[in-house]
């Protein structure tokens, strides 16, 4: 099978590979396509080696076909999705969304279960609460903004531009400020503070976060984009009452990633049937552009997912086109 694999020089590079073959409780997943997360950056780049056990090629997320059964699903992966072929624990597929392209559905499980669970699950994200969510316009942005939306929240988010701003409003968001230009303390502190914070910037944004949280608030951290370190106020988090949570979602164990994804089919796949919920594809790029997708991502300033088109036939045409997802 075609793969791409990581170089000792930290590169990316296409290659011929044996197809994986399944544990007990695994089945195969013929892959269409693959979604691309800042974690499949970091571990190219030597930052984020898999969990143990796990695949060493990258890829957390695929849409494809079983194997045995030929239905449709996406997969939640520890690792391995830039191949032409995954094994995956049964309790880690769920069934495409209805009315989701197969190709697109890629960049779909991921980011849908990554805000089910800090949101929801770990955060609580009640109606008439505040969130603010850093990084509105990337993939778990675009959904968090969404998803908080339609749990009667009133959604704060920090974007990279002033262009950005509608964009984020058109998603649902209440206000928003360009991170480069704002105080953001002050702006969130006007607006009453937040109940909940959910975090991808990490250690610099610690103390500034927890100012910003309301009585009782929780700070959800899911990223260190800024730094895996900070000084944390604690006679303020204290004084508040507040809670800082830390969590990933890769290195759990199947039985974890199985209770979050069932919370997760029966939040969102609902409203992503219904045209309520959806992920901005930025671009599609075939397989062998793996390098050209993380450029993508370690730039910045892109809108929702990137995806890579793994099946010879998923692209056809459609191949190298970016799209804005508006």
């Amino acid at each position: 099978m075609r793969a791409m694999t990581i170089t000792e020089d930290h590169r990316l590079e296409l290659a011929e590979l044996p197809e994986p073959v399944p544990a007990p409780g695994e089945v195969l997943v013929d892959v269409v396509a693959a979604g691309v997360n800042r974690a499949d950056v970091a571990q190219t780049a030597g930052q984020y080696p898999p969990p143990p056990g796990a695949s060493e090629l990258p890829g957390l997320e695929v849409s494809g076909r079983r194997r045995d059964t030929g239905e449709e699903v996406v997969a939640l992966l520890a690792g391995g999705g830039y191949a032409e072929v995954v094994a995956v624990p049964e309790g880690q597929l769920l069934p495409v969304p209805e009315g989701v392209d197969l190709v697109e559905a890629a960049g779909v499980v991921e980011v849908a279960a990554t805000v089910v669970s800090n949101l929801v699950l770990e955060a609580g994200l009640a109606e008439g609460e505040t969130v603010l969510i850093h990084g509105g316009t990337g993939g778990i942005g675009t959904v968090a903004i969404q998803l908080a939306r339609h749990l009667g929240a009133r959604v704060l988010t920090t974007v990279g531009s002033d262009e950005a701003i509608p964009t984020v409003r058109e998603l649902g968001a209440d206000r928003a400020w360009n991170r480069r230009t704002t105080d953001l303390l002050e702006a969130v502190r006007e607006t009453g503070g937040a109940d909940v914070i959910l975090d991808v910037v990490g250690g610099p944004t610690l103390g500034g976060n927890v100012r910003m949280l309301r009585e009782h608030g929780r700070l959800v951290i899911i990223g260190t984009l800024g730094g895996a370190s900070g000084e944390l106020p604690i006679g303020l988090l204290m004084g508040r009452r507040g809670r800082v949570i830390g969590t990933t979602l890769r290195s759990r164990p199947t039985e974890g990633k199985r209770e979050i994804l069932e919370a997760t089919r029966a939040l969102a796949w609902p409203l992503f049937s219904a045209g309520e919920l959806r992920i901005p594809i930025h671009a599609r790029l075939p397989l062998e552009q793996a390098a050209e997708a993380h450029a993508i991502l370690h730039e910045g300033g892109h809108l929702g997912k990137v995806i890579l088109e793994v099946e010879e036939s998923a692209g056809g045409h459609r191949r190298g086109r970016h799209r804005s997802g508006r």
